[in-house]
């Protein structure tokens, strides 16, 4: 059996020597190019496990051989050499479709993690990894719809690469979901997945949480303990809800992105981390930078391949299969859904997409009978109390605001003026008002788990408190 065989285009004599005998005590054939003439030639007569270049070569410039391999040898992953600092070197060399990059002067340990994650993807191949989203575990990723053939795709060949990925999409479509396939998918499988939700950690633990303290470093740190980079070593931290970082926060996130390395509250040394980072949000990061709560260095850090998860609005084809797949996780496989059911739920714009629609066919199925879910059955919210949408004209079905049965809309509509708020306003905030101290009172008037319970971010339940009048008792 043959060993795996690297191309090395540096044209320092002293870099490539140590690499190639760092790479060689790891069981490896090793070709070395001094340029990217000599390296075209290697190429043309060798197959390769990974290919590692510097970004400055005497011919030209490393961004032209990750680009001709990218579109040329497609099996092949290639990884990039850049001039210690040079982030935006590495940005654009992951854009162009880098698998990943390396910091001058190089670190031996992140060379050999780097080198077995690409030998792992070079020994499974683009096809074979496309093939594996055929089924989905996923429910809210499942579906026969262009879009999420589409979506399997790219994130199959995501998965390859140890680019940073920024997924956006409305909320309940999945963010998180899709985040785990790409990890699951990738070399890195074997290591761990770790989910943030940046919403929900207090601004002034934040720091702490993501980079670990030393014993003593403040008040109740009475052991040492590691962040949430630490716990990914080697694996994938997902940061969800990444635009509700503070300004502050985001200067030692973006630092220890581009450096790998963080320092524990506490600690005198920095120490090395070999992380993936995959953001989410459902808000536009674009818009969060032009007004100024986001920076853009960052942005551009975390942003370098996009994936955009198509709402249930757009792939309504899917509804069927989603639905048969919903109740047979609910134990009623046995249960049918009407013609007249599949018509309204296809007509039905879908806010909070398949997180919803779960919840739609959970409440209908607690109202049918006989193993048969109904119009009647549903329940649906409409754009807005004031403007109800038809989606069934045969079954004479109103999408209507939550917690209101579709076969009640009639007498909703009809009620007479009395029943409604002297100001609507005022009555909407009295609603929240209780359900927030409701909430905070479940908690023991923790701010973090209510917002939890809630459903919204830390600095969201706090905006809301203020504007309430809601105050922590005596």
């Amino acid at each position: 059996m043959t060993s795996p065989r690297i191309l090395i285009v540096d044209d320092e004599a002293d870099l490539r020597e140590l690499l190639e005998i760092t790479l060689v005590k790891m069981g490896l054939d090793i070709d070395s190019a001094q340029n990217l003439t000599v390296a075209r030639d290697y190429l043309a007569k060798n197959e390769y496990a990974l290919v590692l270049t510097d970004m400055r070569l005497p011919d030209g410039l490393g961004i032209e051989l990750v680009q001709e391999i990218t579109a040329q040898y497609k099996n092949t992953p290639v990884a990039v050499i850049t001039a210690f600092g040079s982030a935006d070197n590495a940005v654009v060399a992951l854009k162009a479709g880098a698998f990943d990059y390396l910091s001058k002067p190089v670190g031996l340990e992140q060379l050999r993690v780097m080198v077995r994650s690409a030998l792992r993807i070079s020994q499974t191949g683009t096809d074979q990894a496309i093939e594996k989203t055929a089924a989905p575990t996923s429910l809210r990723l499942m579906g026969q719809s262009d879009a999420m053939h589409a979506l399997r795709v790219q994130i199959a060949r995501l998965a390859r690469s140890m680019a940073p990925v920024a997924i956006s999409g409305e909320s309940g479509s999945g963010k998180e979901l899709a985040a785990r396939d790409i990890h699951a998918q990738s070399a890195r499988s074997d290591k761990s997945f770790i989910a943030v939700n940046c919403g929900a950690i207090p601004e002034n633990l934040m720091e702490a949480e993501f980079f670990g303290y030393r014993k003593g470093a403040f008040t109740g740190a009475v052991d040492d303990r590691d962040g949430f980079f630490q716990a990914a070593n080697g694996g994938t931290l997902l940061l969800d809800e990444v635009a509700d970082l503070p300004l502050a926060m985001q200067v030692k996130l973006l630092r220890a992105i581009q450096e790998r390395r963080v320092r524990k509250v506490g600690a005198t040394v920095e120490e090395p981390v070999d992380v993936r980072i995959i953001s989410a949000t459902h808000q536009n990061l674009h818009d969060c930078v032009g007004k100024g709560t986001f920076r853009q260095d960052l942005y551009y850090r975390l942003n370098v391949i996009e994936l955009n998860l198509p709402p249930l609005r757009e792939r309504l084809d899917d509804i069927a299969l989603l639905a048969k797949t919903i109740l047979t996780r609910l134990g009623a496989e046995q249960t049918t859904l009407t013609p007249a059911v599949l018509e309204a739920l296809q007509h039905y714009s879908f806010p909070g997409n398949v997180r919803e629609l779960e919840n739609i066919l959970e409440r209908a199925l607690a109202f049918s009978n006989d193993g048969l879910i109904e119009v009647a059955d549903l329940v649906l919210k409409a754009p807005s109390a004031a403007k109800a949408v038809a989606v069934a004209p045969q079954a004479e079905l109103l999408a209507v605001p939550s917690d209101v049965k579709v076969a009640e809309m009639a007498t909703s509509v009809t009620s007479s003026a009395r029943d409604l708020p002297e100001s609507l306003p005022d009555h909407l905030d009295d609603v929240e008002r209780e359900i927030i101290r409701r909430a905070l009172s479940k908690t023991q008037f923790n701010r973090t788990q209510a917002a939890e319970l809630l459903g919204i971010s830390f600095r969201q339940l706090r905006y809301r408190m203020q504007r309430l009048d809601i105050n922590a008792p005596e």
